[in-house]
């Protein structure tokens, strides 16, 4: 292809597909002679001298910040002028370093609080740049036509050290995203939030790509072998999110001496004896009482790594008793180790026994069940489950609301303590139904850590209020600004958890009844 406007020669051989370098960049040794004019002497060959040896020569170098002056240029998409200049080993080691230093700081931000260095997850960043080398030196090597001046470049380092730079602040601008939204994520989890930073977050990836390919076309001649690096580059980033979880900063462990929680030896006389105590305590169930609107409950806390869990459903399961005439009315289900022997475990399998034994026992069109759960929760609106080495698949409110339905239990009250919980109560919503989560459903929950001994929503709403009212609407509305100012107090950085509550037409006539019974019987 040739350059209609340029008066020179070397236009006709471009050493990139992308137009000409300029002409101050092409060594001599490249360049064609300009046309002679008529009538002027052929200039005289120069004399070889006898013996002489053929020298290499030495390649151009450029000082360190030319190399970052032409690797920004190429961030704006535009040609790095480097001509066939070879970055100095220390020059290129700085720029190299200097990029990863910029991207790992960048990085810290990505987590709220202390943390520390993970090296490992550091060195897995670095996986593609061999394979990645490897594609653009194969670009490079493209075979020339015969009689084709070799590309002025300055090769396989001055690729690395131009890409190293040219990427830095599309890259930058990612990580600074992300950070973003690690410290403020209630900004980005509601309304519009998502999909305006995944369209800010694919914007930076492209200006990225663009930019790397970018600096690989100033080296390579073929489009082809162009296209094939960026389809390489593009598998690069996709399957690097396979090592999502593994970050070059990780939460530091906290500084207390919390022993570790219990671990759980199974066994065979463990499972027989487990089988035996779910028939037991069912069996154990007091029967309803005709005329009477009695309180059953199941208390259901799956996650055996936490304390916290456990002290909590062992709290609600005692204020459910004493204040709620629920004696002998309630099944406790709970995965830890030490509780092995006297609670049965709290799996799906479980859950669906227990729910058809208090059915079994109990007036199912008049009586009230009463379910509260405690754990993690997920954004995809699971509650985590763990009693290792048992597997216990986490808990959905599409399993519960199945559950209860083919139970035909009518009136319930559903308490839901975890994280993003607010996104059960579409799913378990009836007219008949009141239920209470500790947080909506884009927020967390507070209090479930390994220091905790109530979650804040147990602890306000079933420890403190419920002590002194029957009313599960009237403890919930005080409960509220005690868990908000005690957030505030913790320094909870992700907003307020906004716990719910949604109380069917039908339930409430039924639980101010209760609630009037209770009221008025004798202690």
């Amino acid at each position: 292809m040739r350059d209609q406007k340029s008066t020179h020669t070397w236009p006709d051989t471009l050493p990139s597909q992308f137009g000409p370098y300029d002409l101050d960049e092409v060594p001599e040794t490249h360049r064609t002679p300009s046309p002679q004019a008529p009538g002027e002497p052929a200039a005289p060959a120069p004399a070889a001298e006898a013996g002489a040896t053929h020298v290499l020569p030495q390649p151009q170098r450029l000082p360190l910040g030319r190399w970052l002056q032409e690797g920004l240029r190429a961030s704006v998409l535009k040609v790095p002028r480097t001509g066939a200049a070879v970055p100095a080993p220390l020059q290129l080691i700085v720029l190299v370093l200097l990029a990863s230093a910029v991207l790992l700081g960048l990085e810290r931000l990505h987590v709220a609080g202390p943390a520390t260095f993970n090296l490992r997850g550091w060195l897995l960043t670095w996986w593609s740049l061999p394979l990645l080398g490897w594609c653009a030196w194969w670009a490079m090597s493209a075979p020339r036509g015969q009689g084709a001046p070799a590309p002025v470049t300055g090769g396989l380092a001055a690729w690395l050290a131009l890409t190293s730079v040219a990427v830095l602040p599309a890259s930058a601008l990612a990580y600074a995203l992300m950070a973003w939204g690690a410290h403020q994520p209630d900004r980005w989890s509601t309304g519009r939030g998502p999909m305006v930073f995944w369209v800010l977050y694919v914007a930076t990836v492209l200006w990225m790509l663009a930019a790397d390919v970018r600096v690989l076309s100033r080296f390579v001649r073929s489009p082809l072998r162009t296209g094939v690096y960026g389809l390489l580059l593009v598998g690069v980033l996709v399957g690097g999110m396979q090592y999502a979880s593994s970050r070059s900063w990780v939460p530091a462990p906290a500084d207390d001496d919390t022993p570790e929680p219990a671990r759980l030896h199974l066994s065979q006389s463990l499972f027989e004896s487990q089988q035996d105590l779910m028939q037991q305590q069912a069996d154990a169930l007091v029967a309803e009482r005709p005329g009477v609107t009695d309180v059953y409950a199941l208390v259901f806390a799956p996650y055996a790594r936490e304390n916290v869990f456990r002290r909590e459903s062992t709290m609600v399961s005692q204020v459910l008793q004493e204040r709620f005439d629920a004696q002998g009315r309630v099944l406790h289900l709970l995965n830890h180790a030490e509780t092995a022997d006297t609670h049965v475990w709290a799996t799906p399998e479980n859950l669906t026994r227990a729910v058809h034994a208090l059915a079994e026992r109990m007036d199912k069109e008049n009586d009230v069940l009463m379910v509260y759960m405690t754990s993690h929760g997920a954004r995809n609106h699971q509650l985590a489950a763990s009693h290792w080495p048992l597997e216990v698949p986490p808990i959905s409110p599409e399993m519960l609301r199945q559950v209860l339905d083919a139970a035909g239990i009518r009136h319930r009250v559903i308490a839901i303590s975890a994280c993003y919980s607010g996104g059960w109560i579409d799913t378990l919503a009836t007219p008949s139904t009141l239920i209470m989560t500790a947080a909506d459903a884009t927020h967390t929950s507070y209090g479930c850590g390994a220091l905790s001994e109530l979650t804040f929503f147990g602890r306000a709403v079933f420890d403190e209020q419920l002590r002194s009212t029957h009313s599960f609407e009237e403890a919930f509305k005080k409960a509220l600004p005690l868990i908000q100012q005690r957030e505030v107090e913790a320094g909870k950085t992700d907003g307020f958890s906004n716990p719910q509550i949604r109380v069917g037409a039908e339930i409430g006539p039924v639980l101010k009844g209760l609630e009037e019974r209770l009221t008025t019987a004798p202690r």
